[in-house]
């Protein structure tokens, strides 16, 4: 009897296998039910007479992201292969691609999302697929910029995209990042809105944030987001920031008077989220990302090839 079962797992391995015909193809040709060539399938794989061999390598990544994921005690690593003559937008469109793929493994009902603001995060929303969970809702990380921001980079148009590609509930601000004085932002933050954010900001299921980094800071999306002195106001050693929360080489935080006047989600806020995800890459950033790496402000991290081998070049 085990020898007539071994004979029609093999039948049924090669139907599946070689010969790439579907399971409702099998099942009308040898008359057997659909769930049944399912059931057999798997017990095909378990009982050896199927294996199954996967060459991560080909694209180069597999053994970066356990890497990367082992050294820095990361939920999961996820790094994208991409030419190196590729444009920046054409990088940061398949890194939004990458994200969405994990998202919707991740997404269930009732989950908060929350954005950061920037390139990558405007093309992580363009990204974004529609998904079959409910309930849920999307809202900012942070204020506004305190310059004119090119609008689809602001962390309000991201958010409403996101909520409108997911089917989701969105809160929007209604507050800059970076009120000019910390009398101005308690005001601000004593509007019932705001005070409502700050209870939804620690509620999040998923933060989705870019990493800055002072090496971008003569770009034209810094300038239109910072005041042009923001670093008079931080000390050298800064290397990156997370939503605006700026840290050293280390990853330890810099407290500055920056703090006191900052709307935005707090570095204990952000720590407490199941899934903090950043989306980042270039060289230029490679030693910011290591940062936020080493101060755990992210557990899932998306990036390139070439980013994730400069960031593990120097651990």
């Amino acid at each position: 009897m085990k020898h007539v079962e071994d004979k029609l797992l093999v039948q049924i391995a090669q139907m599946y296998y070689q010969e790439d015909k579907n399971q409702s193809q099998i099942s009308k040709e040898l008359n057997i039910h659909r769930s049944t060539i399912s059931r057999l399938l798997k017990k095909s794989r378990e009982e050896g007479i199927v294996t199954i061999t996967i060459n991560y390598d080909l694209a180069g990544t597999y053994t970066l992201e356990k890497e990367l994921e082992e050294v820095y005690g990361l939920k999961k690593a996820i790094v994208v292969p991409t030419a190196v003559d590729i444009q920046s937008e054409q990088k940061l469109q398949l890194l939004g691609s990458a994200t969405n793929d994990y998202l919707q493994s991740i997404l269930d009902d009732n989950m908060t999302i929350g954005f950061s603001w920037g390139q990558a995060m405007s093309m992580v929303a363009a990204e974004l697929q529609e998904t079959e969970v409910q309930n849920l809702m999307c809202l900012p990380l942070i204020g506004g910029p305190s310059g004119r921001l090119i609008g689809e980079y602001h962390v309000n148009t991201i958010t409403f995209e996101a909520s409108k590609k997911l089917k989701s509930k969105a809160v929007l601000i209604d507050s800059p990042a970076f009120p000019e004085t910390k009398e101005l932002k308690e005001a601000l933050m004593a509007n019932q809105f705001n005070q409502d954010l700050v209870q939804l900001w620690q509620q999040l299921s998923i933060a989705v944030f870019g990493i800055g980094s002072p090496q971008m800071k003569d770009s034209a999306r810094w300038q239109l987001f910072y005041d042009d002195n923001i670093l008079e106001e931080l000390e050298e050693q800064v290397v990156g920031d997370v939503v605006s929360r700026f840290y050293d080489a280390k990853g330890q935080h810099i407290s500055s008077k920056l703090d006191e006047r900052l709307i935005g989600i707090s570095i204990d806020q952000l720590k407490k989220v199941d899934y903090r995800i950043a989306v980042a890459e270039s060289l230029e950033k490679a030693s910011a990302i290591r940062g936020a790496l080493r101060g755990k402000y992210m557990n899932v991290l998306v990036t390139t090839q070439e980013t994730a081998e400069a960031i593990l070049k120097d651990i």
